[in-house]
């Protein structure tokens, strides 16, 4: 999607019958440039990351107020949120557990290149079809991420409605929730990052209003 988020949030915000849910993907790590799995692994932000998560919150601190920013507890997204809160006036930043990336089991901390050859059962398991499937090690399943998901982004989107609120998360998690406000499939890679916003009516209304947008980042 190409349209510009501020604007089109200038024009609808605020909305009694919605929230609107900003969802950023954290900046990078060394493991991102390394191209590890890191699934739960507590890995920090390199500078390349800390420089994308200011890109970040100088784009937000454009557009209307933000009464609440949420990110999961692994320091690569709360890092990346309170440069966000700082940046835009938000005095605290909410840890919530369930906005962490998916639980990839034996296959942390392997590099993406090798883990079909190390580890091919859990390797299988991860791409399997079967939305039931966990991951050896205890990985999680694409069901269970997305319940978990799911559920935080109802318990905030509820708790604001009509209000504009910051969700700070990680790839496999924004990728869930893309397939569950989208019956048509997928669509491109979720960059480091990259910003997602979502208007949240009830549970079964969502309406996807930008995806996974860098254009912050090319002009930083």
């Amino acid at each position: 999607m190409t349209e510009s988020f501020i604007t089109d949030s200038l024009s609808s915000y605020p909305h009694p019958d919605h929230a609107e849910i900003i969802v950023v993907r954290h900046g990078q790590t060394v493991w991102n440039a390394e191209r590890k799995v890191q699934g739960h692994l507590d890995v920090e932000l390199n500078e390349i990351g800390r420089d994308q998560a200011r890109a970040v919150a100088d784009k937000l601190s454009r557009g209307p107020k933000i009464s609440a920013i949420y990110s999961s507890d692994l320091q690569r997204a709360f890092e990346t949120a309170q440069i966000i809160a700082s940046k835009c006036g938000v005095p605290q930043v909410v840890k919530d557990f369930d906005l962490r990336e998916r639980h990839k089991g034996d296959l942390q901390g392997l590099s993406h290149l090798e883990i079909a050859k190390t580890n091919p059962i859990s390797y299988k398991a991860l791409m399997s079809k079967n939305e039931e499937q966990e991951i050896p090690g205890g990985g999680e399943s694409i069901v269970q991420l997305l319940e978990r998901c799911k559920s935080a982004l109802l318990r905030i989107g509820q708790k604001y409605k009509g209000e504009r609120v910051v969700v700070v998360s990680h790839g496999a998690s924004i990728e869930i929730l893309y397939k569950w406000a989208c019956v048509n499939g997928y669509e491109g890679k979720i960059h480091n990052a990259s910003i997602s916003v979502f208007h949240l009516y009830d549970e079964d209304k969502w309406n996807l209003k930008v995806w996974a947008d860098v254009s912050h980042l090319s002009q930083s």
